[in-house]
């Protein structure tokens, strides 16, 4: 047995419309929205009564799908603690330099600056709205 890749990814949020934002700065693409009210989501959360409004986004090359659930109730606290384990999301860029200069102008916190790891990538750590931390990385040819 096997894993054949990653599905995607939830993330758990309070404020949808700064996540949303967040993450087209840092070049995903917006693939849907939705709105979820239905009992089935009884077994994701473990309450009854569940309405979620969700955005999905992917990669330009469709290999990264990332979800972004906001609970509208069961009350957020009751849910929030679901996102606690996701320490960081990591992402493939091209023009690192570029990406974070243009996040700085809007206000995102940089956790680093750019650095080089083993002479094979730079690296970056971005803060997110909701505490999101998000790693980029470009290669070194």
């Amino acid at each position: 047995m096997t894993i054949k890749k990653m599905n995607h990814m939830g993330v758990i949020v309070k404020d949808l419309s700064a996540t949303k934002t967040f993450f087209l700065d840092i070049g995903l693409e917006l693939k849907g929205e939705w709105e979820v009210e239905e009992e089935w989501m009884y077994h994701f959360v473990g309450q009854h009564n569940v309405k979620a409004t969700c955005a999905g986004f992917g990669a330009p090359d469709d290999q990264t799908w990332i979800e972004l659930i906001k609970f509208h109730y069961p009350e957020e606290d009751s849910v929030q603690q679901m996102s606690l384990a996701i320490q960081h999301i990591a992402f493939s860029v091209n023009d690192i330099e570029g990406i974070v200069a243009s996040l700085k102008e809007k206000g995102t916190g940089v956790i680093s600056a750019i650095q080089h790891y083993n002479d094979s990538c730079k690296l970056c750590y971005v803060r997110g709205p909701e505490g999101i931390i998000v790693e980029l990385a470009e290669e070194i040819n």
